[in-house]
Parts: structure tokens; C-alpha cells; sequence
């Protein structure tokens, strides 16, 4: 019987099967004890495993690294501007200042206030600036305006800028701050005011003679190393230049320039003073004068001079005595003054009472005339008529009682 080849073919695999049947069964076997072993290994080996996991721990621990930070990151100001020269008292100015980062990293949600101090005020706006991001070794530019108030000191003074801001190291963030501080010139207005030299009317030739003049210190500063001098032709001075010091605020003075005049008429003369103001500089104050001189008193003859000191003086004693003569004379005229008025007052005493008797008498002797019969008409007229007068009665009453009697 014939068989088909396909049929050949398929029985041929199958027999090819059927022979590498038993390797694949001891390869599986091999595996499977090989498998075994290795369970078997690591059951014995888990003890000692769990016995060294503390140590293992620790020196895993010791062993790994510690991160290093990276450099803070630091913001200087690199320039800064003001304007020209010093700032005066109550001027405005503008500060304008650049900083710079200066480390490695980028600075983030910055911070920048400016503060003036005692000395300036911001003059309008704001002294606070914020930035988002400042990238390493980049710069930025900021301007302020302010001004210099009237309390500021002369000199230099301190405006302070501060800055505060975050950045990232090592995947963790931080903060930092920085505060700088520039310094502005502050300059007081010179203020040391000279009046006008009070010139002498008299001068004379070989006569010393003085100029003078007021001074007064209206600014904020002192004024320091004053001096004064006079210069001309015609005169003569012992001293070149007089120091005077230093002036404080609100101190007054007068400066005195003596010199001597060795010419007659009209003498051009200049003052100079010098002096350093509030700021230290070198100040110079010039004054042209012109002073009349006139010729010394002419001197008196000799001949006068030798009678003058021919005639001897007069001794204080004699003068002394003169006095004391004057004094009694008057004493006596008072005393002698006032004694011949208390006589003549009690002689009028005297005077006053003797009428008074006289009349006491009058009376008495009128009354016994008065009662003898006589007619009624008569009597009463010869009464009134004979009547005195009392003492002391004034002239009408007097004549009268004379003219009663008459009739």
C-alpha cells in the first residue's frame, strides 16, 4: 500500500516529537532543581539578614551625601547720582541709583525702599520699588526724587536703600536682605552778613584811629577762622591781620581796625575779611573805605608854656580851708537868722497881750461912766464912743470908734 507523502511528512514530525520528549523533560527537571536550591539557600540565609538590618541601615544612612548650598546671591549698588556739586538747604534733587546681582542665581519678587533719614524727605511719590525677577548679573536702574529739608546738617549725609528678595537653591527657596547706604553733600547757604564800616569823622595825622564793623552769624553753621585786615597808603598799622575766631549760629560781634594816618586829606583804604562757611570753603568779603585825615593841632608857643610852668600850682590844703570858711559863714548867718526870728516873735506875744489888758481896763471904766443919769440919747452915744477897740481889730473898726468919738 501506498502512502501519501503528506501523510510521510506529518508522521515523521510526529516521531521527531516523540524523540526529543525526554530532553525537554530533564531540561524541566534541572530547573526545577536548581529552583529548589535556591529556596532552600535563601531560607537559610534570612536570619542573618534580619539580624544585620539596624547596621545596614545606619551605614546607608552615614554613606549617602548632604547637599551643599549654593552662594547667596548678593545685590550691591554699582553707581549713583545726585546731581552737581553739594545740595542746598530746601533744594530738591533727584537720586538716581543702579544695582546690580551679583551672585549665581536669579532673585525673585525684590523689594527695593528708600530711606532718607533725619536729612531728606522723598518729594512726591513713593520711596518703596518692587521687581519681579532680577537674572544673575543683570543690573536695574531706579530714581527717586527728594529733597533736602531745612533741619538737614551741612556735610555729608547718609540715605539709606534697602533691598529684600527670594531665590531658589537646591530646589528649595530663601530669602535674603541687604541694606547700602550712599552718602549726599548737604551745603548751607552762607549766611555771615558784614555791615557797612563806620568810618571815624576826627582822624588826625600820628593819631591812632579805629574802623569798626558789625557782624552776625544768620545761618544754620558756624563760621570758622575769621579774620580782618586793612591796607592803604597813607597809614600804618601794628598789626597786618587780626584773627577773630569762630562765629556759631546766631552769634554777633564787631571787628575794630585800628591803624594810624601819616598823611593828611582824603586816604582810599580797603577792608578784607576771610572766613570759612558751614561747608568749609574759603570765603573772601572786600570793603573800600575813604577816611579825612586832617593836620595834628598846632603846638602852643614855648614862651607860654615857661610862664605856664613859672606859676606854681596852688597846695589842695589851701583849697580845703577855703571850703571850710564858706561852710561856717553860712552856719553862722543861719543861726543868727533864726534867733532874731524867735525874738521878734515873742516880742509880738508880749505886744498882744498887754492890749488885751488895756482893753479889759477901757471897759471897767466905761461900765461906772455908764451907770450915772445921763439922758438916754447921750448916754448911748458917749458909751459906743467911748468903747475901745478890741486887740487885733482891723483899720476899719478902729476908725470908726475914732470917728464916734469926734462926734
Amino acid at each position: 500500500m501506498t502512502i501519501p507523502a503528506s501523510r510521510t511528512s506529518s508522521r515523521a514530525r510526529t516521531c521527531a516529537r516523540t524523540r526529543t520528549s525526554p530532553a525537554s523533560a530533564l531540561f524541566a527537571a534541572l530547573v526545577a532543581l536548581f529552583s529548589a536550591f535556591a529556596l532552600v539557600c535563601g531560607l537559610a540565609a534570612a536570619p542573618a539578614a534580619r539580624a544585620d538590618d539596624g547596621a545596614s541601615a545606619d551605614t546607608a544612612g552615614a554613606a549617602a551625601p548632604t547637599p551643599v548650598a549654593g552662594p547667596v546671591p548678593n545685590i550691591i549698588i554699582t553707581n549713583f547720582t545726585y546731581g552737581d556739586g553739594s545740595v542746598p538747604v530746601g533744594g530738591d534733587f533727584t537720586l538716581g541709583f543702579t544695582f546690580q546681582n551679583m551672585g549665581r542665581v536669579s532673585v525673585s519678587n525684590m523689594v527695593v525702599t528708600v530711606d532718607g533719614g533725619e536729612n531728606f524727605a522723598i518729594a512726591g511719590g513713593t520711596n518703596t520699588f518692587y521687581f519681579d525677577v532680577l537674572y544673575a548679573g543683570y543690573s536695574l536702574t531706579q530714581s527717586v526724587p527728594m529733597q533736602a529739608m531745612q533741619t538737614a546738617k551741612s556735610g555729608a549725609q547718609p540715605v539709606r536703600v534697602s533691598f529684600k528678595y527670594e531665590y531658589v537653591d537646591n530646589d528649595a527657596r530663601s530669602s535674603n536682605t541687604s541694606d547700602i547706604t550712599v552718602s549726599v553733600p548737604v551745603s548751607q547757604p552762607d549766611r555771615f552778613q558784614l555791615n557797612d564800616p563806620v568810618v571815624p569823622e576826627d582822624a588826625t595825622v600820628d593819631t591812632e584811629t579805629t574802623i569798626t564793623m558789625d557782624y552776625v552769624n544768620k545761618g544754620k553753621g558756624d563760621i570758622a577762622n575769621v579774620e580782618a585786615s586793612i591796607e592803604g597808603d597813607g597809614i600804618e598799622t601794628t598789626v597786618k591781620t587780626q584773627y577773630v575766631g569762630n562765629v556759631a549760629s546766631g552769634a554777633n560781634g564787631s571787628i575794630g581796625f585800628a591803624f594810624t594816618p601819616t598823611t593828611p586829606g582824603e586816604i582810599a583804604a580797603k577792608l578784607h575779611v576771610n572766613y570759612e562757611d558751614s561747608d568749609g570753603k574759603a570765603q573772601s568779603k572786600e570793603f573800600p573805605v575813604t577816611v579825612n585825615v586832617a593836620e595834628p593841632a598846632p603846638m602852643p608857643d614855648d614862651a607860654a608854656m615857661t610862664v605856664d610852668e613859672a606859676q606854681p600850682s596852688t597846695p589842695w590844703w589851701v583849697w580845703a580851708l577855703a571850703a571850710l570858711g564858706v561852710v561856717s559863714v553860712i552856719v553862722v548867718v543861719v543861726v543868727v537868722v533864726r534867733r532874731r526870728r524867735k525874738k521878734a516873735k515873742a516880742k509880738a506875744a508880749a505886744a498882744d497881750d498887754e492890749d488885751w489888758d488895756d482893753w479889759g481896763k477901757d471897759v471897767a471904766a466905761q461900765a461906772d461912766v455908764a451907770s450915772a443919769p445921763v439922758p438916754a440919747d447921750a448916754a448911748a452915744t458917749q458909751v459906743i464912743a467911748d468903747l475901745p477897740a478890741a486887740p487885733g481889730a482891723d483899720g476899719e473898726k478902729k476908725a470908726h470908734a475914732r470917728g464916734g468919738e469926734r462926734s
